[in-house]
């Protein structure tokens, strides 16, 4: 695996990436991922790192024009990675990994599948490394279509991305497969409200009866974090006694002086960064979730874990969030402060009913996105890629139930 960026992070890309490698391993596969620099090991991962660059030592997140730098490294490190271990398929993780993948696979003569997570245009837009109206904007996506068309396989992280590169990209239909984000429902499960979670809560300085509206994930102006705290001063005189539990980072410190300059800082808590393995503990203090991410072409994994826990959600009501929830989300209409406060005062009186729909979303999680099914899906594209017969069931497209086994 090709990963540019700086794994293992703690947020939705580096699970996807890791997840996938786990799932791998426990189906017989070895799975090395080249990758950046910084990051934190993963015990029982073989993770290649690049040699550093003197001027930078912070992680990678989203675009940057040090990620040049940090690509060239790449490049170097995947190909010494060839010469020392030959692998059977390259599977690169974003663009900037498809790009470098596409190199390798032709001086190794080693299919190359892409593992599409978003946009790479959409995604530069969204984090104001571009504008659609700059002069760099039509060839970057024209390179997009580019780097999308040279892999052997694609696979997606949702319907509506495979529909964006077969109907905007040019991609043949037959080489686009979507293998969407999973969860670990044996792992992130609802929290028993026993000793140890009044104790967290009250670490965290959560009253505890407050009803809890929690966030995991990325803070960020495209991932909705100002609408969040911007829905909450709205929500403040209404519901006096809710709390917001905002776990993510970077820029903790910008977001919780926006939360003093809004007057809610005594109703959110910012607790950094959770180590992905403590999430379950702290998301389990949630009573609702909350996705308020506006990029139109990124996944959404959080929304999977949310609904694992049993957590009724709240989302823009976006193509993604749609693909997951269903009708069994709690949508903001628009993508508005106004609009969001809506449909978190909406999950906020369910009542009784928080725990039925809670209860469905987990079911549908369980039925649909597990992660044994995705690896079956990725070992299928690697097969078809490498011109062999099909060593596992190819699976059913997702939102078809599995057919029981004895």
């Amino acid at each position: 695996m090709i990963a540019p960026t700086s794994f293992f992070g703690d947020y939705g890309c580096h699970v996807r990436i890791l997840e996938e490698a786990r799932i791998l391993r426990q189906l017989g596969h070895e799975v090395a991922i080249v990758t950046y620099h910084n990051g934190h090991d993963v015990a029982g991962v073989d993770i290649r790192r690049t040699p550093p660059i003197p001027w930078r030592y912070h992680y990678e997140v989203g675009s940057s024009r040090h990620k040049i730098a940090f690509d060239v490294l790449l490049g170097m490190t995947t190909v010494q990675t060839l010469l020392s271990w030959r692998p059977d398929v390259i599977h690169a993780h974003l663009h900037e990994g498809a790009l470098i993948g596409r190199v390798a696979s032709c001086l190794s003569r080693v299919p190359l599948v892409f593992d599409f997570q978003g946009s790479m245009t959409g995604e530069m837009t969204d984090h104001h490394f571009l504008r659609p109206d700059g002069w760099l904007y039509r060839p970057l996506l024209r390179l997009e279509g580019i780097i999308d068309r040279a892999a052997d396989a694609i696979i997606t992280s949702s319907g509506h991305a495979t529909r964006l590169l077969r109907e905007e990209f040019g991609c043949r239909p037959e080489r686009v497969e979507t293998v969407p984000d999973c969860v670990n429902a044996d792992i992130f499960r609802p929290r028993p409200r026993d000793s140890a979670y009044y104790a967290d809560r009250a670490s965290l300085g959560l009253p505890p009866e407050a009803p809890v509206v929690a966030y995991l994930g990325l803070l960020a102006e495209y991932q909705g974090t100002p609408h969040l705290l911007q829905a909450a001063a709205l929500l403040r005189e209404r519901y006096p006694k809710v709390r917001y539990l905002i776990m993510g980072y970077p820029a903790v410190d910008t977001y919780r002086e926006m939360a003093v300059r809004l007057g809610i800082a005594d109703r959110v808590v910012f607790t950094g960064r959770v180590p992905y393995e403590e999430a379950p503990r702290w998301l389990g203090l949630g009573d609702i979730g909350v996705a308020p991410k506006l990029s139109a072409t990124e996944g959404c994994g959080k929304i999977l874990d949310y609904m694992a826990m049993a957590l009724p959600t709240v989302a823009f009501d976006t193509a993604i969030g749609r693909e997951y929830l269903g009708e069994l989300g709690i949508y903001a209409r628009e993508r508005t402060p106004e609009s969001l406060a809506g449909a978190l005062a909406t999950a906020l009186e369910l009542g009784s009913q928080a725990a039925v729909l809670g209860a469905r979303l987990r079911a549908r999680v369980i039925r649909d996105y597990t992660w044994t099914r995705a690896g079956r899906a990725i070992l299928a594209v690697y097969d078809r890629v490498r011109g062999v017969p099909a060593r596992v069931p190819a699976a059913q497209p997702y939102a078809k139930r599995l057919p029981r086994r004895s």
